[in-house]
C-alpha cells in the first residue's frame, strides 16, 4: 500500500494548480475553492507538501477535470485488475485510489486474532504453543516426574521435548481416527503407523500415559474437601486464561454446554440423555458464532458439599461467561434465558436472543395459550427493552423466544412464515454444537478411567482447533484449494511436535519403515539437544554375550556390538 492515498479531489488540485499558477484573475477564485474543499474534507489530514488548492475559474478546468477523473478511474481499475489476476479477493468497499479497504459494518474489523497473537504466529506449532505454553509443559513434566519416581523403579524423567512428542502422538492418533483402537495396534507392524514407533517405544508411551499428572498428588486429599476439581484446577486455570487473550469474537456469540464423554468414577459426572455420549463432564462454553472459537470455558462441578441447591444458576453462568464482552449479541437456550437476565445484559451493553420456557412468570398468558391459534401464526409482545414472540409451527406446539435485540414484529416471506428473531436464533444457536462436531472428528481422546486425563484430552482438542482458527485468520491463503485443511493442519502439527524427539533418538527402532523415518530426520539436520549416535542398520552378534545374541547397538568407545544386558545408560552430561 502506498504511503500517501490521494483522493480524486486532491488529484484535481494538483493538476489545476500547475496550469493556473500565473493567472492573477483566478487567484481569488482559487482561494475560495481551496477553502470550500477544506471545509468539505475536514476529516482528511495532509501535510503542507500534499496540499494544493483547487482552481475553478479557468475554461480548461472542466476538460482537465474530466481527464484526471478518467485517469483516476483507470488507475483504480488497473489496481483492482492486478489483485484479481493474483488470485486475491477484490473487496466491494475499496477506496477510489485502490489502496484502502473499507467495510460496511464494524463486525469485520472487530473480529479475529488479537495483535498479541498475530505477532507470535509464524508456524503451525507457534499457533499451538500460544495455548499449550511452556509453563503448562513444565507443569506437566514436574508433576509427572514426581509421580513416576514414586511408582516406577525404572522411571526416566520426562523433559519438555519428550512431553511435546507425547502430545504430538496423541494428535496424530486423532488424525488417523484411532481413538477407539488399542495402543498396541498403533505400534504394530501390520496395523500401526511407522511414525509412532519412530517417535518412542510403546512401553515408554504407556509409561507416560500411566503416570502423567497435573497436580501434586500428596496435597490433593486436603484440597478435595473444598474443590472437586483440585486434581486439574491449576492447569485448567492457566489454560483458560489464554483463550480471551488471543481472539476477539464477532458481534454474535453463543453460550451453551459441552459434554466430555466419561463413564468412570467422578464426583461431578453428569447425565444428559440428549447428548450422544450421555454420561460425562459438563463444560459451559462461550463460542464465536462465525468460527466456533472457544472464547471462554467453565467446568461444572455441581454444588459444593453441604451447600443448598443453587438458585438462578443460568444467570450466574451467563454473566461469568460473557464478562469482558460489550456490544455483542448473545444467543442461548431456555436454560439461561429470563427477563432479568436480558435486563442485566443490557446494562452491560449486551443483547440477548434465546428461547424461553413457558413456565416463566414474566410471560403474559396470551403468549402461552394455544387455543384459537392458527398454524404458522406469530404473536408478539413488547416492553420498553425486550420483545417476546410466540410462534406456532404446528398444532399443539409453541415456540417462545425472548429478544432484547429485535424491536419490530418482522416475519419472513418464506413458506413457514418464521419471525425474524427466530431466524436469527437458528443462525447463531449452533456455535458450541459445531465446536463439538469439529473437535470430535479428529479427537485425540483415548480410553481412560481417570477424569483429569479425559479433561486433558479435551483441552488438547480445543487448543488444536483454536490454533487452526488463528492460523487461518493470519494466513487465509494457506492450503486454500483443499477441502480438508484442518486434517492437514493437525497432521503437520503432530509431525512438528514429534520431530525433535525423533532427531535425538540414540538408536533406531527395529521396524524398517520407522528406522527409515529416523534416519531421514537425523540426516536432514533437524534440531535436537545433542547429536544423536549413528544408526547401525546391520544387526551383529554381541561380542560379550555367551549366547551371541544379535543386536544393533554398538559401544560408543570401542565400537563393539553389545546387547542390552551388557550395555549401560548414561546421561547427557556423562557422555565422553
Amino acid at each position: 500500500m502506498a504511503r500517501r492515498s490521494y483522493s480524486l479531489l486532491q488529484a484535481l488540485d494538483y493538476v489545476m494548480r500547475s496550469e493556473s499558477e500565473d493567472d492573477e484573475e483566478s487567484a481569488a477564485s482559487e482561494e475560495e475553492a481551496s477553502s470550500s474543499v477544506s471545509s468539505e474534507n475536514d476529516s482528511i489530514t495532509t501535510s503542507d507538501e500534499d496540499y494544493h488548492p483547487v482552481p475553478d475559474s479557468s475554461s480548461s478546468a472542466s476538460e482537465n477535470d474530466t481527464q484526471t477523473a478518467v485517469e483516476a478511474e483507470q488507475l483504480m481499475a488497473e489496481t483492482v485488475g492486478e489483485a484479481a489476476d493474483a488470485g486475491a479477493p477484490v473487496p466491494e468497499w475499496m477506496s477510489r485510489s485502490g489502496n484502502i479497504e473499507w467495510f460496511p459494518t464494524a463486525e469485520e474489523t472487530m473480529r479475529g486474532p488479537t495483535l498479541y497473537a498475530v505477532a507470535r504466529i509464524s508456524t503451525l506449532r507457534s499457533a499451538f504453543d500460544l495455548f499449550v505454553t511452556e509453563e503448562i509443559i513444565q507443569l506437566l513434566c514436574t508433576h509427572t516426574n514426581l509421580h513416576g519416581r514414586r511408582k516406577c523403579e525404572d522411571w526416566r524423567d520426562v523433559d519438555d521435548v519428550e512431553m511435546r512428542a507425547y502430545i504430538g502422538i496423541l494428535i496424530l492418533a486423532g488424525v488417523y481416527r484411532s481413538r477407539h483402537e488399542a495402543s498396541r495396534g498403533l505400534w504394530a507392524d501390520k496395523t500401526g503407523r511407522a511414525i509412532f514407533r519412530a517417535t518412542m517405544p510403546l512401553y515408554r508411551y504407556a509409561q507416560i500415559s500411566a503416570n502423567i499428572r497435573f497436580d501434586y498428588k500428596l496435597t490433593l486429599p486436603g484440597r478435595f474437601r473444598n474443590d472437586k476439581l483440585a486434581a486439574f484446577r491449576v492447569l485448567w486455570e492457566k489454560w483458560v486464561a489464554r483463550l480471551p487473550l488471543l481472539f476477539n469474537p464477532g458481534v454474535d456469540v453463543c453460550v451453551d454446554e459441552q459434554l466430555v464423554g466419561f463413564k468412570g468414577r467422578c464426583g461431578f459426572r453428569q447425565y444428559m440423555p440428549k447428548k450422544p455420549t450421555k454420561y460425562g463432564i459438563k463444560i459451559w462454553v462461550t463460542c464465536d458464532v462465525a468460527t466456533s472459537y472457544a472464547w471462554k470455558m467453565e467446568i461444572y462441578t455441581g454444588k459444593s458439599p453441604g451447600s443448598s441447591r443453587e438458585v438462578n444458576q443460568g444467570m450466574r453462568v451467563m454473566l461469568q461467561l460473557t464478562e469482558g464482552l460489550q456490544g455483542h449479541t448473545v444467543t442461548c437456550d431456555n436454560f439461561f434465558t429470563s427477563f432479568s437476565l436480558a435486563e442485566e445484559l443490557l446494562r452491560r451493553k449486551l443483547a440477548l436472543v434465546g428461547t424461553i420456557r413457558r413456565n416463566k412468570p414474566e410471560l403474559p398468558p396470551q403468549l402461552v395459550q394455544l387455543r384459537q391459534r392458527k398454524i404458522l401464526s406469530s404473536l408478539f409482545a413488547f416492553t420498553k427493552t425486550t420483545m417476546a414472540v410466540s410462534y406456532m409451527p404446528k398444532r399443539g406446539k409453541n415456540v417462545l423466544l425472548l429478544s432484547s435485540k429485535h424491536r419490530e414484529p418482522a416475519v419472513s416471506d418464506g413458506e413457514k412464515k418464521k419471525p425474524a428473531a427466530i431466524l436469527d436464533y437458528n443462525r447463531c444457536k449452533g456455535g458450541v454444537d459445531n465446536l463439538d462436531k469439529v473437535v470430535g472428528t479428529y479427537s485425540c481422546r483415548r480410553k481412560t478411567g481417570r477424569w483429569p486425563l479425559a479433561l486433558f484430552y479435551n483441552l488438547l482438542d480445543v487448543s488444536a482447533y483454536n490454533a487452526f482458527v488463528l492460523w487461518k485468520a493470519v494466513h487465509p491463503e494457506w492450503e486454500s484449494t483443499k477441502t480438508h485443511q484442518r486434517r492437514v493442519f493437525l497432521e503437520e502439527l503432530g509431525h512438528m511436535l514429534v520431530t525433535p524427539e525423533i532427531a535425538r533418538r540414540p538408536c533406531a527402532p527395529r521396524s524398517k519403515a520407522a528406522a527409515a523415518i529416523v534416519a531421514e530426520i537425523q540426516q536432514s539436520g533437524s534440531e535436537s539437544e545433542y547429536d544423536p549416535q549413528p544408526i547401525n542398520k546391520m544387526r551383529k552378534r554381541c561380542e560379550l554375550c555367551i549366547n551371541r545374541r544379535r543386536t544393533a547397538t554398538t559401544c560408543s568407545s570401542c565400537g563393539k556390538s553389545v546387547c542390552k544386558d551388557h550395555s549401560a545408560v548414561v546421561c547427557v552430561s556423562c557422555l565422553p
